[in-house]
């Protein structure tokens, strides 16, 4: 018969045959870990190269060969490109809060989920958040879970659609931090949810919305994803025909034509071939073609972040106006919508089934 364990009033406790040196024992929780991308700690040099380094050195988004690729990104990448990236995080930084939107973005999704889960499951559920790169980090924020008690972790990264160079580098790094505990939690990873009717139908009201509040109804709509080589794709990512169905699945829940809707990838480096059409030259054809009036929504990414509060709402949206069009219109991410936390919420709990 195991030991059973007695609580005292801070939640700590000792299980009632140990040693009186025994270290303590927290009480017995479930944890729900939401994890983004990440973010810079601020848009000075520094900040930018070491959130930067850390990025483009993860061999799930660069995976060139170390003597290949670290040179390049050392000695050249790295000199040049944290100015340019620091520049276009200084354009969407949060000034009241001193960080990006996809810290405060993310930080609301988590409180919200939070609310809830503890409505449902009163103190036996801890939530936190982290980031992939940069702060808060998965280690540090799994083994605050630990510490709290956690001997069973739910870790979400917040993709929509399974990519190597996201969802599955965010669950490497939780294994990671796995690897160097003594006492493991159990942990589930979530699978992809693109397809869930609570997510396509979130999609499909953010559209709405934004919709209701045009003067002229676009003629195109434009749903962009992040980019990534063509030869992902042929070595078995499924990223980009999930992105191809997630855009029939909220066509179809609009109940827009297929001329109506498009896809488009966004965000291409390298010299690689990327799965196309690239949304910066594709909004420019559309414009060519008569097309003055469109709208983009990026359905890949679960916060507004530099994708797309700098690169859709500044560098595309110029390309579209450059090439004769009038009428952009952005539609924000999903973000803390209540809709989308319903959609976040649904996952959660069937991944939670038969831990609480």
């Amino acid at each position: 018969m195991s030991d059973s364990v007695v609580m005292d009033q801070s939640g700590e406790g000792r299980l009632t045959h140990a040693p009186a040196n025994h270290p303590g024992v927290p009480r017995a929780k479930v944890g729900v870990v939401v994890a983004n991308l990440g973010t810079p700690d601020a848009t000075d040099y520094w900040s930018m190269r070491r959130y930067l380094n850390e990025f483009l050195s993860d061999k799930r988004v660069v995976d060139y060969a170390d003597w290949k690729w670290q040179p390049l990104l050392q000695l050249i990448i790295l000199t040049k490109r944290p100015f340019s990236s620091g520049k276009a995080y200084k354009s969407i930084w949060n000034k009241e809060k001193d960080e990006s939107p996809l810290l405060t973005i993310t930080r609301a999704q988590t409180e919200k989920i939070t609310e809830r889960l503890k409505a449902l499951y009163g103190e036996s559920v801890e939530v936190d958040f982290c980031m992939r790169y940069g702060n808060p980090s998965t280690k540090s924020v799994l083994g605050r879970m630990k510490e709290k008690g956690c001997e069973r972790i739910v870790f979400f990264p917040l993709y929509p659609q399974y990519g190597s160079p996201t969802t599955a580098t965010a669950n490497d790094e939780a294994f990671r931090a796995l690897m160097k505990m003594k006492w493991q939690p159990a942990i589930r990873t979530v699978p992809a949810y693109f397809d869930r009717p609570t997510y396509i139908q979130a999609l499909a009201n953010s559209v709405t919305d934004v919709y209701s509040q045009l003067e002229t109804r676009p003629t195109k709509l434009v749903a962009s994803y992040h980019g990534v080589p063509e030869r992902y794709l042929l070595e078995g990512d499924p990223y980009h025909c999930q992105c191809q169905k997630t855009t029939r699945l909220l066509r179809e829940a609009l109940g827009f034509s297929k001329e109506e809707v498009d896809t488009a990838f966004q965000s291409q480096f390298g010299p690689e071939k990327w799965v196309g059409p690239q949304t910066v030259e594709h909004v420019a054809t559309l414009a060519e073609q008569g097309h003055k009036h469109i709208a983009i929504l990026s359905p890949a990414f679960a916060a507004d972040c530099v994708e797309t509060l700098e690169e859709i709402k500044e560098e595309i949206h110029d390309s579209f106006i450059a090439a004769g069009g009038e009428t952009f219109s952005y539609i924000p991410c999903l973000n803390d919508r209540d809709d989308h936390i319903d959609a976040l919420l649904e996952v959660i709990n069937n991944e939670l089934l038969g831990w609480v």
